[in-house]
């Protein structure tokens, strides 16, 4: 067996996302600041910064500001298109109402925002890290956590490749890389392979509520220039979820005569008939979406899980040698459907107390400077303000949920705390047995409007290496045919966005089938499985979506 090599650094940050490239910089800024020298790599599964990067998305540029104060003189693709225009549609089959912005509390009016690709904002920011002395590793996907003697965390190991799916090498077989760090920062974004080890390992989950999720699927689009209006952002709520399920659409003009547009559908939904990509789907077929696409030409697709947990569901954001930071500890502002300035402000405080620790002549213990530093900043006052929003509006539906969330914004926003938070329940609880809900009779797609899974997979560019070991692991291999498929008639079928899981086969010979190369590694399975019987792990380094400008 070939031994790995290792190699030492200050600071390990695994994932090239909107947390950890601001965490590099912040750490770069700060030694230079210092006169000092501070060594930082980041690790990035995508075959490039960007490559797996989804979002809506708009983007408060709070943190931004913060970190790189002359970004809009700067190149940042950002720039290009402030939102000038906010709209919120409350939708029926065929009609809409507009929600009068002026009873919604301001921060809700996306005034001071930008719309744009959070891909290439990343993009932007890699280069501002590497200027800085960050050494990014594209095409390397963090497999393993190491630990100190003591149980610390010591660093990651990168995944070997070059290995069949039968676990033999073969003739380009590699042996992974150790990366060693004084402290390791965990930035995979929702549900990330890794992460999961490190919360459950150090129970950094104990005093929180579990954190719950939804999945947003998301299509770019270049549409007629007569129909563009740089700026203008649309948010949709009610039709095309009926009772049981929650979650609502948005579309945002961007640059470049492109909207991009989506829907999310919260993963707690109880009709395990439901697809969250026919819902999608069937959206863009409403009167008013329909009339914005007419003669516009589909040009990308994604889809990513969210962690819609918010105040409560942050977990402990330290552990010996480790932090999790962005949406790895799910920040994510679920009314202001914004989630980037919070993920970027969150790897700033970890970096400043990373940077002292070190400074200090420290490693691998608790970073506790960090989580105090949250307690004290706008993301938590912004996180608790709306913490009984997503509750609410689950507990009691879109219409009477809408109205009492609206409320509680508006009284924290006043300064009148509610006295209490509201819990959550894992998503995998919620469904109803498949005998006991109704089937839901999606349309054929029309290849105009409306696409099915495999044609919209192969315009996200996912690739994977097919002789490789299946990313998609099963604890149990009899569940999803024994139990899910009697129970919930196999709700991975239709909760899958790239039509990765099949039961194939009749009568008495039926199997379960998971085609991995079509993974876009949106996480759905790994939250909504039924028993949990269904773990995501890292593929080989490079593999999954290639996404240009999402």
């Amino acid at each position: 067996m070939s031994e790995r090599e290792s190699m030492p650094y200050d600071v390990v940050i695994v994932g090239a996302g909107p947390a950890g490239l601001s965490a590099a910089i912040r750490l770069k800024q700060l030694a230079t600041e210092a006169g000092s020298e501070l060594s930082v790599c980041i690790l990035e599964k995508g075959s490039e910064v960007g490559a797996h990067i989804l979002s809506g998305a708009v983007i408060d540029p709070k943190a931004l500001d913060e970190l790189l104060p002359s970004w809009r003189d700067d190149g940042c693709p950002l720039a290009a298109t402030p939102v000038t225009e906010n709209h919120h549609w409350v939708l029926s089959e065929k009609g809409k109402s507009s929600f009068p912005e002026f009873i919604t509390p301001p921060f809700l009016h996306n005034k001071g925002t930008y719309t744009g690709s959070l891909g290439n904002l990343c993009r932007w920011l890699a280069g501002k890290a590497e200027e800085l002395g960050v050494e990014i590793f594209p095409g390397f996907a963090a497999a393993e956590i190491l630990y100190h003697d003591n149980g610390s965390v010591k660093g990651v190991a990168t995944g070997d490749m070059g290995v069949a799916r039968d676990g033999e090498h073969k003739g380009d077989y590699q042996p992974g890389l150790e990366l060693h760090a004084k402290y390791t920062f965990f930035a995979e974004g929702c549900r990330g392979h890794l992460t999961k080890q490190v919360i459950r390992n150090f129970e950094l989950d104990k005093d929180s509520q579990p954190q719950i999720y939804g999945i947003g699927i998301k299509e770019l689009w270049d549409i007629d220039p007569a129909l563009h209006v740089p700026g203008r952002v649309i948010h949709t709520q009610g039709w095309p979820l009926t009772k049981g399920a929650n979650g609502g659409g948005f579309l945002y003009h961007q640059a470049d005569g492109q909207v991009a547009l989506g829907f999310v559908t919260w993963l707690n939904y109880k009709n395990p008939w439901l697809s969250p990509f026919q819902e999608m789907q069937r959206w863009k077929t409403h009167p008013e979406i329909a009339a914005i696409l007419k003669g516009a030409k589909r040009v990308s697709y994604g889809a990513r899980a969210i962690s819609d947990g918010g105040f409560q569901a942050v977990p402990k954001l330290v552990a010996p040698g480790a932090a999790l930071i962005g949406d790895a500890a799910g920040f994510l502002n679920v009314p202001r459907i914004k989630g980037t300035h919070t993920s970027m402000k969150s790897g700033m405080m970890a970096a400043e107390a990373a940077f002292a620790a070190v400074t200090a002549g420290r490693e691998a213990d608790e970073l506790a400077a960090y989580p105090e530093a949250y307690e004290k900043s706008w993301v938590y006052s912004e996180l608790r303000g709306v913490r009984n929003v997503a509750p609410l509006v689950k507990k009691f539906g879109d219409k009477f949920g809408t109205i009492l969330a609206g409320a509680a914004m508006w009284s924290e926003l006043l300064g009148i705390r509610w006295p209490f938070t509201m819990q959550h329940k894992p998503d995998n609880e919620s469904l109803l047995h498949a005998s006991e809900a109704p089937k839901i009779d999606y349309p054929k797609p029309d290849g105009v409007l409306t696409f099915d899974r495999l044609s919209s997979v192969f315009i996200s560019n996912t690739n994977h290496e097919e002789d490789q070991p299946v990313h998609l692991t099963l604890k149990d291999p009899e569940v999803p045919i024994g139990y899910n498929l009697p129970m919930y008639a196999e709700p991975a079928q239709r909760y899958c966005p790239a039509g990765v899981y099949e039961v194939v086969g009749e009568g008495d010979d039926l199997r379960f089938q998971i085609n991995a190369q079509n993974c876009v590694h949106c996480k759905t399975c790994d939250i909504k499985d039924p028993t949990q019987n269904i773990n995501w792990v890292v593929p080989e380094g490079g593999g999954g979506p290639n996404y240009p400008n999402m």
